[in-house]
């Protein structure tokens, strides 16, 4: 077989270490989602690993073109994760597959099995995982254990920010390649389902994240009631596992607060974006976020947690806090220069424009094929045959 040939070849790629599809939680769910689903429609075999949870379709077999295998998990906070992606490691040695990619560098301690059997396998390690509040000591330690790790055991690292790729050249000495994640660009204009939360657009404040002590939530709500604002600020989301942050968050509001809990309609969640008058963004451990990539290719005008991964999406495009003060002082200058925050919202829209879904999946794709054919290498040339070696001349 030709280099060439071989280079065309369609992959058989395993996605494992996150909840699975369709995408319902989080930053990797949403890469599996977006690349599986480009992968798979570009002839590649795609495999993703679905946690088993209360409610899900274990009956679904296939989603976007992907298949899906699920298997379970304990339901504890510290184990959770690392529980389903043992077994799905132990699934994939069974299964083999052309090349792999783990999310998450807490599941690197099942990286050697994927190694024993010859897998090649990419860790898309995150952010800084031990600076989130919701690990204690002992949480904290294991996850710079297993960065250490997921540094040792992968064939190659991925970053989604050039911030962690500076952290991993620092701390490691270590190459990682720089994917970042998606923007979806909303051009509608729609906002008819604003009314079923008694909402008019460009007459709100907008925070949608993960109750969680990093994402400052409790930071933007101190901030907003403590200012004059008079518009509304509606919080979207929550804890999976309901904890005395969450109180702490609800402490610190006035009537003038409106938390909607978790919001699954896609459609409902671009429209609150896209009309928005502000997004508040206080992420600050994780790297490039879907979250805050969706607001700005929305043209939702942002207000940001001041860290480096933020200043990296939005530049100048973005106002910055650090303090309750700040946010209270944006809040209300927000309400009085309407159409100064509504410019600098396409301004972010124009940004978003190099943050697109289908390079994105380019880089899987080459990284995916690069795993591959240095397995080849190694193994002098030998490889298993596939479902993909057995496709017909000409069939993409």
């Amino acid at each position: 077989m030709s280099t060439s040939r071989e280079e065309r070849r369609p992959l058989r790629i395993a996605l494992l270490g996150t909840r699975g599809v369709p995408a319902r939680y989080g930053g990797f769910e949403t890469c599996v989602d977006e690349v599986g689903r480009r992968l798979a429609a570009r002839g590649h075999e795609v495999v993703v690993y679905c946690r088993t949870t209360t409610g899900a379709d274990v009956s679904q077999r296939e989603y976007a073109g992907m298949r899906l295998v699920h298997l379970p998990s304990l339901r504890r906070r510290s184990l959770e994760t690392l529980s389903h992606s043992g077994l799905s490691a132990v699934h994939l040695a069974a299964n083999r597959v052309d090349a792999a990619v783990v999310f998450n560098a807490a599941n690197a301690p099942w990286l050697p099995l994927l190694r024993a059997a010859r897998i090649p396998v990419a860790t898309h390690v995150d952010g800084l995982e031990w600076k989130r509040g919701k690990w204690g000591p002992v949480g904290r330690k294991y996850y710079r254990l297993a960065e250490s790790m997921a540094v040792r055991w992968s064939d190659a690292l991925i970053a989604d920010a050039a911030g962690i790729q500076d952290y991993y050249a620092d701390q490691f000495g270590a190459a990682t390649r720089l994917i970042t994640y998606g923007a979806p660009i909303i051009e509608s204009e729609r906002q008819e389902r604003l009314a079923e939360l008694r909402l008019e657009a460009g007459r709100y404040h907008l925070v949608v994240a993960r109750f969680e002590p990093e994402n400052h939530v409790h930071l933007i709500v101190e901030g907003y009631t403590a200012s004059e604002a008079q518009l509304p600020l509606v919080v979207v989301g929550g804890s999976p596992y309901g904890d005395e942050y969450t109180r702490s968050v609800m402490d610190r509001a006035d009537e003038r607060v409106r938390f909607l809990g978790g919001v699954w309609d896609q459609e409902l969640l671009d429209q609150l974006y896209a009309n928005a008058l502000i997004y508040w963004h206080g992420h600050s451990v994780g790297g490039t976020n879907p979250s805050l990539l969706r607001a700005i290719g929305a043209a939702a005008p942002t207000n940001a947690f001041d860290v480096n991964f933020n200043r990296e999406v939005l530049a100048e495009t973005g106002s910055y806090f650090s303090t309750a003060g700040e946010a209270a002082a944006l809040a209300a200058a927000a309400e009085v220069q309407p159409e100064a925050t509504k410019t600098r919202g396409l301004l972010g829209q124009q940004r978003a424009a190099k943050y697109d879904w289908d390079v994105v999946t380019d880089g899987y794709e080459q990284l995916c094929r690069d795993l591959h054919a240095s397995s080849l290498r190694q193994s002098g040339g030998r490889r298993r045959r596939t479902a993909a070696d057995r496709t017909p001349a000409g069939v993409a």
